[in-house]
């Protein structure tokens, strides 16, 4: 639990450099939002608004939002448009970038998406650099959306069995965020590029500790596990959906002006879903078991020191992926890097 209790610390530590100042939203963080609630939506399936799923969208919408700023204040590396406007209007830009993107993703949102674009434009004065800005963040929304980050897939279910093989949980659906696996990435050359090593061996003592530490903090019913370790279960089970909170209040705390924050939020969302990508990837990869089948079947692992509990439960729920690796441990370590530096 210590990886967990410095990340959660971190991300206080983020929160805290917030506090200071008076928070004002702009175009930037408002969007960012606006695509959060769209995304993460109870009424979205879950192929949409799960975690994984929602982390790409957003990286989508973050990345246009900053190619349309870009190409307005030329400040950085360019990213979906490689012309340079500087009389647009960055404010229209940027609205133009999100509106674009999530309005092309999910055209079900229409009216209210509509609304809330309308509403960003009347705050502009009308003319030229208006309308400029508003071709410009079309051009970077198009862009984006051409690139075919989300790839609807057909879902396999493998039901796994034997030591070590994941396995759906009986009235678990397969996993609708398979087409994550084999998304595009945003940053990286490829989702097998950064390839771990793979899970510990079932009969090895780092497995044995791993098990073990699991089997006694991490159950539905736990005598060691404390108050604030339960909490930061809780945080983290959350997803990505923090990390954006963290960003907007970091970047309206400091008033950042809208090419900061379009960079220090795209930086964050591009990182969280290549990262998410390549995850995802290696968990095809490995198919390894979660700690509850694990536990409830460790009478056949070939482990004489792990013992089998057949009614234990994990204190969250199960997902219906497998376990290796941590994506939130992948999506958090690439979030806290990149606000941190960017923030």
């Amino acid at each position: 639990m210590k990886t967990l209790r410095l990340g959660f610390a971190a991300v206080a530590a983020l929160v805290a450099l917030a506090l200071p100042t008076v928070a004002q939203a702009n175009e930037v963080t408002k969007w960012n939002e606006i695509a959060a609630n769209t995304v993460l939506a109870p009424t979205q399936p879950a192929t949409v608004s799960s975690p994984p799923a929602a982390g790409v969208f957003m990286a989508m919408v973050q990345g246009a939002v900053y190619g349309a700023a870009n190409a307005v204040n030329r400040h950085g590396k360019p990213y979906l448009v490689n012309r340079s406007f500087p009389k647009a209007s960055l404010d229209a830009a940027v609205a133009s970038a999100a509106f674009g993107v999530i309005d092309g993703t999910f055209s079900g949102q229409h009216a209210a998406l509509l609304a809330a674009y309308n509403s960003s434009l009347a705050a502009i004065p009308d003319g030229s650099s208006k309308d400029q800005g508003i071709g410009v963040g079309t051009m970077a929304a198009d862009a984006m959306l051409a690139q075919g980050h989300f790839t609807p897939m057909a879902m396999t279910c493998d039901l796994g069995s034997g030591p070590g093989v994941f396995q759906v949980l009986p009235g678990q659906a397969c996993d609708p965020t398979q087409w994550v696996a084999h998304a595009v990435p945003f940053l990286v050359q490829s989702a097998d590029q950064f390839r771990t090593a793979g899970p510990y061996p079932l009969n090895s003592d780092a497995y044995t500790a791993d098990f073990n530490e699991v089997k006694s903090v991490g159950g539905q019913v736990s005598s060691v596990r404390t108050p604030e370790q339960t909490e930061i279960a809780r945080f983290w089970f959350e997803g990505p959906s923090a990390w954006y909170r963290v960003a907007r209040a970091v970047s309206e705390a400091r008033n950042l002006d809208l090419w900061d924050s379009a960079r220090a939020l795209a930086t964050e969302s591009l990182a969280m879903a290549d990262a998410y990508i390549a995850g995802f990837r290696i968990r095809y990869v490995y198919d390894f078991w979660r700690p509850v089948t694990a536990i409830r079947e460790a009478a056949d692992d070939g482990n004489d020191a792990t013992v089998a509990d057949p009614a234990w439960n994990s204190h969250q729920n199960t997902p219906n992926v497998s376990d290796y690796p941590s994506t939130q441990s992948l999506f958090s370590g690439a979030a806290a890097t990149a606000t941190a530096k960017k923030g």
